[in-house]
């Protein structure tokens, strides 16, 4: 049976390391296939035994990098990039299904997993397709180091310009740089869909809690609020509120305990 990789990235104490566990566990729960889950990180305490660790990088260009992403006022982005570099996954073969860790999985992965074969795959930002702009969303990616490495090289080689391009954007950067190659291929929006704006827009979110879409497979938790402040109930402001989740408590924590145990989620 074929095996997927799946990747993510926790650098700082932002989030602990429930979050990708619970991540872990949703996606072996989602994926008809033996997981081979991976965490690039340099705080690797608490995480799951079968969570396998990648060291964090320095790379050798991130100051260059730094100086762009200042000017950009993106100061600490772009760590993602590291995971594409070519050869850092050991004894990988095909592609690389990679997840932000304010995500949870709702639904069957397999159709990701699957789609465009040879394409980078990400979903269309939800701010840059109101505007018409083709810009993917980071949440969620697919790629293949062996097809895509240039996502690594192109940014080693110049640094400082390929960030001023991208306005300091990795997920700009990652999806345009597959775009000009003819690389790249859109998630299906209903498939991976936004908390605020697809569960729980305003003015419905005061009226009724928030709800999930039929077919969602991840819901991702960009802007507020995070994933706990939704669980319990928000008002951050007159337009961010929610009412408490009982569909992400069950999908994120206890579906997660129930596979990996309370010591792990």
């Amino acid at each position: 049976m074929t095996q997927a990789t799946v990747a993510c990235i926790k650098w700082g104490t932002l989030f602990g390391p429930e979050y990708v566990n619970r991540l872990y566990s949703g996606v072996r729960r989602h994926l008809a296939m033996p997981v081979r889950f991976l965490c690039m990180t340099e705080h690797a305490e608490g995480l799951h035994p079968d969570i396998e660790v990648l060291p964090l990088p320095v790379e050798p260009f991130a100051e260059p990098m730094a100086a762009a992403l200042a000017v950009a006022n993106r100061q600490g982005a772009m760590r993602k990039v590291s995971l594409f570099r070519p050869g850092l996954i050991p004894d990988l073969a095909g592609p690389v299904l990679g997840f932000d860790l304010d995500v949870v999985i709702t639904g069957d992965l397999t159709p990701i997993w699957e789609m465009a074969p040879g394409k980078v795959a990400m979903r269309h930002d939800w701010t840059e397709a109101r505007k018409g702009r083709p810009t993917g969303h980071g949440s969620v990616f697919r790629y293949d180091p062996a097809l895509h490495g240039y996502l690594y090289d192109d940014l080693a080689a110049n640094p400082y310009a390929e960030v001023e391009k991208a306005r300091g954007s990795e997920q700009r950067y990652t999806s345009h740089k597959a775009m000009d190659r003819g690389d790249f291929a859109y998630i299906p929006g209903d498939w991976v869909v936004s908390f605020k704006y697809d569960c729980n827009p305003f003015p419905m979110n005061w009226l009724r809690p928030p709800r999930l879409p039929t077919g969602a497979k991840v819901v991702c938790f960009h802007g507020r609020p995070k994933m706990p402040e939704a669980v319990a109930g928000y008002t951050g402001s007159f337009i961010r509120h929610s009412k408490p989740c009982g569909w992400l408590q069950e999908h994120w924590i206890d579906r997660a305990r129930a596979d990996l145990g309370t010591d792990w989620a």
